[in-house]
């Protein structure tokens, strides 16, 4: 890995809202070396100037206000955060991926708004969770029937964990999507979709193969929902991530 770990900011959302750069310093303290924010939008000067005082790259950013918001707002807000990959990190209804009408419509949706990133010199992503890889469209998940639709520009940031809790085989699944992963999000836990998440490695996933399966996307720690103190289980998926890269 020659990227930076990064972590989803959404994991330390609450502690976020306290107190915004005493969590950045934290984060940065912990070893993480990239963040990705999952709201953009509130005071992007602000959040650009203490990544940069602490080091941290804003290589990506979630832009849910991408399908709310007037998107040229958006994509300035964007920019002065720095990000340059830009991740619709859900907002489509379910059961667009239950069809393939839907998954057309989708699509579409995702390759409309490549057209505005790329004026920006910017690039979309979608993001997963267990309803686009539950649905299945002959031996495809909806998410894999999904990504022949796109443009080439689009990529894709894929949720390992919920992806498992969908029923995929994650490592296959990324060599099979290969080129068009450009980010996952490494997360652990018991499996299920109600449970909360463990630190890295401390869970069910087959963490050094889903790493192998996609050895040039962005590396992003996020745990939803966290059994435990989260600092406690950031520190030790760092920890449990970079003993993996030292082999």
């Amino acid at each position: 890995m020659t990227n930076p770990l990064a972590l989803q900011l959404y994991t330390v959302r609450d502690q976020l809202a306290a107190d915004r750069d005493g969590v950045l310093r934290r984060v940065a303290g912990l070893g993480y070396g990239a963040v990705e924010p999952f709201d953009p939008t509130t005071d992007p000067e602000g959040f650009r100037r203490v990544a940069d005082d602490l080091g941290l790259a804003v290589p990506i950013t979630h832009a849910y206000a991408l399908l709310d918001q007037e998107p040229a707002k958006v994509f300035d807000a964007i920019a002065t955060v720095g990000a340059e990959l830009v991740v619709i990190p859900g907002g489509v209804p379910h059961e667009e991926f239950t069809t393939r009408d839907g998954l057309a419509r989708t699509a579409d949706l995702l390759n409309g708004l490549a057209g505005h990133a790329a004026a920006r010199g910017m690039r979309i992503g979608y993001h997963n969770h267990w309803w686009e890889i539950e649905p299945r469209f002959g031996e495809r998940h909806a998410l894999e029937e999904l990504a022949g639709l796109l443009a080439p520009e689009v990529f894709l940031e894929v949720d390992t964990y919920w992806a498992a809790v969908g029923g995929a085989d994650v490592p296959a699944l990324l060599r099979r999507l290969g080129d068009r992963v450009l980010a996952l999000h490494v997360k652990d836990g018991p499996g299920d979709k109600e449970s909360p998440h463990t630190a890295v490695g401390a869970g069910v996933m087959p963490v050094p193969d889903v790493l192998a399966a996609a050895p040039g996307a962005w590396r992003i720690v996020e745990l939803d929902h966290c059994a435990g103190d989260v600092f406690e289980a950031l520190a030790a998926s760092r920890d449990h991530l970079d003993a993996l890269e030292a082999v």
